[in-house]
């Protein structure tokens, strides 16, 4: 059965499962395919609950959500450079590290540099993805995909497709131009607007979603996502590879945040803890295929899976991590403006 299925699957017996039982119920917002259904599963057996899931495909449209009034969030999951605005406005509240003794017991301090508060006084890492391409073998043909200058390649206008991500899209082109995806300059991020633009004329559309089914099946070629997503089309079919840019690329980190209008703290608390159980990260590692900093969960992995979701130190070189512009509303307002107006042209 495809991946895709097993996952589909998996999510309705583990809401069958909450909906038979009257404890607590534990709100998380996250990203798409990112926790195991049988390791929610087991924190509903384990502590008495039931988990309920709502999912986001952008730290923009959470954040806009979040603004609008949605309340009744546990736990949020949105990507480091985001967590200091949410803080700022109010958003998260300060975590009890007392009872989180798995997060100081096995966190694992390499992944500090992803972090941007280090303090992680509101905020525990999840995990870490890297964004490139996930692209069919068997349709490429001799056309070099570990390029960004790959969008600009006709013959497969139409069989490509770009987040529908402001910072990654964005800091994809910057890359590309060979500046920074945190620059400040605002002629560079006209001229990073001005690329994408120019790669919409054979991109099928922006996407955060489809890629992952489109490209296994076929239906694109190349779709620019996540390293995690990508991995897991790769378990079910050999003709779908995964290639880092070799201009650079986008390292996130998505962390946990409790929300400061959470209804069960203490239950948010036991999730964040219960995530960072050895034993849990390495199962929810193998499902979600991407690293999580818990330093004993990562260090048994099998080499197979080590191989697929560890990125090799050289090549992390070419990475640069997402800052946040929380006390630079003015350079946020550029990269608003500047895809604003990319949007505003989306139709071709």
């Amino acid at each position: 059965m495809n991946k895709l299925k097993v996952l589909a699957a998996s999510a309705a017996l583990g809401l069958m499962a909450g909906c038979g039982n009257n404890g607590p119920v534990l709100h998380v917002y996250t990203w798409a395919d990112y926790i195991d259904p049988e390791v929610l599963a087991e924190f509903e057996s384990r502590f008495g609950c039931s988990v309920e899931v709502d999912t986001f495909d952008s730290n923009e449209s959470m954040y806009a959500k979040l603004q609008a009034g949605s309340t009744g969030y546990d736990i949020i999951m949105p990507s480091s450079y985001q967590i200091q605005l949410m803080v700022k406005n109010g958003l998260v509240r300060k975590l009890d590290k007392s009872l989180l003794p798995n997060v100081a017991k096995n966190f694992d301090p390499a992944y500090y540099s992803a972090i941007l508060d280090k303090e992680m006084d509101y905020n525990v890492p999840y995990a870490v993805t890297y964004t490139g391409f996930a692209y069919r073998k068997d349709k490429v043909g001799s056309v070099p995909v570990d390029t960004w200058k790959v969008f600009e390649t006709d013959a497969m206008k139409g069989r490509m497709a770009l987040l529908s991500d402001m910072r990654e899209t964005i800091g994809g082109a910057l890359k590309y131009l060979g500046y920074s995806i945190n620059t400040t300059n605002p002629d560079e991020i006209n001229a990073a607007a001005d690329q994408i633009i120019k790669w919409k004329r054979n991109i099928a559309k922006f996407d955060n979603e489809q890629y992952k089914t489109a490209v296994a099946s076929a239906e694109w070629f190349v779709g620019h996502g996540y390293s995690s997503d990508s991995t897991q089309i790769m378990e079910d079919s050999e003709n779908v590879g995964f290639v880092l840019p070799r201009e650079g690329f986008v390292i996130a980190c998505d962390e946990m945040v409790i929300s400061s209008e959470a209804p069960n703290v203490e239950l948010a608390h036991k999730f964040i803890n219960f995530l960072y159980d050895e034993t849990i990260a390495k199962r929810n590692m193998e499902y979600v295929m991407a690293p999580m900093p818990v330093k004993p969960a990562l260090e048994a992995l099998e080499d197979d899976v080590k191989e697929k979701v560890v990125v090799p130190a050289e090549t992390l070189k070419r990475g640069e991590v997402l800052r946040d512009f929380t006390d630079n509303p003015q350079v946020r307002d550029l990269y608003v403006k500047a895809w604003d107006r990319i949007k505003a042209t989306e139709s071709k």
